[in-house]
């Protein structure tokens, strides 16, 4: 047990063989009153969530890791804690494979094109957003709809407990700088690993409608800002994004 010093946080990290949903159990424990600061860690996750409910694989050696954000009276709105998640993975991952990863809006990490990580949150326990984390450190799936990868397949090796020592610290970095109302400055660290402005990208909308654009940044709240043609853009809250 450790304490943030920018924030007067508890960081406690617990780490089990094996659980369900390393999600759902800090869930149940933000509910119970679990403190700010509290991540788990699972050796394995056999019943994982991913976005729009999807599964997620429960490989061994790959890392399953959920923290706790207690809301503030004062923060900015939660949706955008998206933000801080996928810039605080995304500089632990390049932190060991450099130049190499890029985000795909809203959060996922690719390397080369290929799916390598998810981010889920969750809100519960009041004032509680749980935020989980799944890195194909050691393994990956198959998927039908698009390309997977780990670190390993890439010629990397790194344990979960020291990925999630990284990611720990990016992310304790980054919601400081959030909870200064910069989102400003999250944003410019989230665009510049993203693909660049004028990328053709295809959205699948919750609806199962799709439309085609160009990818041009991101607006204040996260959401996605799609130019469907010269004089209209449309933003984007929920859906899934091909390049």
């Amino acid at each position: 047990m450790v304490a943030d010093r920018s924030t007067g946080a508890v960081l406690t990290v617990r780490v089990v063989g094996e659980t369900g949903s390393t999600n759902a159990d800090l869930l149940a424990a933000a509910e119970a009153g679990a403190e700010e600061g509290l991540w788990l860690r699972a050796e394995r996750q056999i019943a994982g969530r991913g976005r729009l409910g999807r599964s997620w694989s429960d490989g061994r050696g790959n890392l399953f890791a959920s923290t706790i954000v207690r809301l503030q009276p004062d923060d900015p709105l939660a949706p955008t804690l998206t933000l801080v998640a996928a810039v605080a993975l995304a500089e632990a991952v390049a932190s060991v494979a450099p130049a190499r990863v890029t985000i795909k809006w809203p959060n996922d990490l690719l390397i080369g094109g290929a799916k390598l990580s998810g981010i889920l949150l969750e809100r519960g326990g009041g004032n509680a957003v749980v935020i989980g984390f799944g890195v194909n450190l050691a393994s990956h799936p198959g998927l039908a709809d698009r390309p997977t990868t780990s670190l390993h397949a890439q010629g990397i090796d790194v344990t979960p407990g020291a990925m999630l020592d990284r990611l720990r610290a990016r992310f304790a970095a980054w919601l400081t700088v959030w909870r200064r109302h910069d989102l400003s400055a999250i944003r410019t660290a989230w665009e510049a690993l993203a693909h660049p402005r004028g990328t053709p990208l295809r959205v699948r909308l919750p609806d199962g409608g799709e439309r085609e654009g160009a990818f041009d940044g991101l607006d204040v709240s996260g959401a996605l800002r799609l130019w469907v043609r010269e004089d209209a853009v449309l933003l984007v809250h929920a859906g899934d994004v091909f390049a």
